[in-house]
């Protein structure tokens, strides 16, 4: 198998919202890409802009970001043509890696902007270096920028940044470093494709959480009565849990929870509410992890804080 290190760059309307296609809200104009080896070795590289034929002049902020003139994306090639040979130089076996979650969601918004079949499997795992970096180097959850992460490893900075050629050679040297022993188990998920039924649903457990990806609910009330996504099964054990306290919307599209294993104590729970690509349906993506005493009292006073505040909202319309 290898291991495609991807880096796109891409234009928006130039007008701002009002100008947007919806469709399309990021059109690709640069695809840039490494094919490393599962030693990590250097095998191939795929560079090649990408003529917009949606926005077809720079927004502001991309002129500032990128280094490509008009002429180099008016001479090259349209964006279906351009991905028919990159997918064929990715082959048949391949892991995709990228710096954050973005890219693989636009090239798949681009691919379906032209009718193109949508080549990735379903689900689509893939590396997300960006979160691995975190994983190996600091506390897992903060998300830092590409140069941060070549500075902090004290890589020389011989290359541009915000290029999709020079992001891609960067990222790959960020892997080269990275312990895989300890990364190659964290698994990203892409989302853009939710499972399409319950029998596709994604259950992945690692060393310090689980996480269940649902399929497509009509509406959030559906997702929040499925027995499967309100369940809490240990996700050292799988033993389904009681719950301490029960799912509660704890701020926007989010839920939590926390239940107790005799065998390994709290279990700490979060779902997040997510719309699918047509806005027209809900799915959740939820997270199961061990707690210890001060993380669960956290879940307890953010419960009664909610409440709190909840009831002096009420007394407030009440005086009104």
């Amino acid at each position: 198998m290898d291991y495609i290190v991807l880096d796109l760059e891409w234009n928006q309307s130039p007008a701002g919202k009002s100008g947007e296609n919806r469709a399309i809200p990021f059109e690709i104009i640069e695809i840039g890409a490494l094919k490393l080896s599962e030693t990590m070795r250097i095998e191939d590289r795929f560079h090649e802009c990408v003529r917009p034929q949606v926005y077809r002049r720079l927004h502001f902020k991309t002129q500032e970001l990128v280094h490509i003139s008009m002429k180099e994306l008016r001479d090259a090639r349209c964006f279906p043509e351009v991905i028919e040979d990159f997918l064929d130089w990715c082959g048949d076996d391949y892991m995709i890696c990228t710096w954050g979650s973005m890219d693989l969601e636009e090239l798949q918004r681009n691919i379906e902007f032209y009718h193109l079949e949508n080549p990735f499997p379903r689900p689509l795992l893939f590396y997300d270096v960006q979160k691995l970096f975190s994983r190996i180097y600091e506390d897992g959850h903060s998300r830092r920028s590409l140069e941060y992460a070549v500075e902090f490893l004290h890589f020389q900075k011989s290359l541009t940044f915000h290029g999709a050629f020079e992001d891609t050679c960067y990222t790959a040297m960020i892997m080269q470093q990275l312990d895989w022993s300890l990364a190659k188990i964290y698994l990203s998920v892409d989302y853009h494709r939710p499972p399409a039924a319950k029998e596709d649903e994604i259950y992945l457990t690692f060393p310090d959480y689980a996480k269940y990806v649902s399929r497509p609910f009509d509406t959030r009330e559906d997702v929040m009565e499925d027995k499967t996504v309100i369940s809490t099964p240990c996700s050292v054990c799988g033993r389904l849990l009681r719950k301490r306290i029960r799912w509660f919307p704890s701020g926007g599209k989010t839920y939590d929870s926390l239940s107790w294993c005799p065998d390994h104590g709290y279990m700490k729970g979060k779902i997040r509410l997510k719309k699918s690509a047509d806005d027209k349906q809900y799915y959740a993506v939820k997270i199961l992890r061990p707690a210890d005493e001060e993380e669960a009292a956290a879940v307890r006073e953010k419960r009664e804080n909610l409440r709190k505040k909840r009831k002096s909202r009420r007394k407030h319309k009440q005086e009104t």
